[in-house]
């Protein structure tokens, strides 16, 4: 199966950015869609950014305009630049990659183990 593991996490003072990268065992051209999700303390888990499966890239609200979602399939790297970082961003992010089923229902996914991002002064 795929292993995912997520890096570039860290501390951020409000406005300063991170680019996270998240590295794949294998090839991630075989999957659907790919993107990032978080999870902050007492919320729930979140999309932040990622390619559907129709090949789109989408972005949460909270986000647009400030959160880039790129990939790499050569280098088998998903990323996401974060500026303009606020305290609302922290939150542990992980990756995943997916291959969907009928009615829109997830046949496989894969997640990362999740990099801590802390924004705060």
């Amino acid at each position: 199966q795929v292993q995912l593991v997520e890096s570039g996490g860290g501390l951020v003072q409000p406005g300063g950015s991170l680019r996270l990268s998240c590295a794949a065992s294998e090839s991630i051209v075989t999957f659907n869609s790919m993107g990032w999700y978080r999870q902050a303390p007492g919320r729930q888990r979140e999309m932040v950014a990622g390619m559907t499966g129709g090949g789109s890239t989408i972005y949460a609200d909270s986000v647009k305009g400030r959160f880039t979602f790129s990939r790499d399939n050569a280098k088998r790297m998903m990323y996401l630049q974060m500026n303009n970082l606020q305290p609302a961003a922290t939150a542990v992010y992980s990756c995943t990659v997916r291959i969907w089923g009928a009615y829109a229902a997830v046949r496989t996914a894969y997640w990362g183990q999740g990099t801590q991002v802390t924004v705060s002064s």
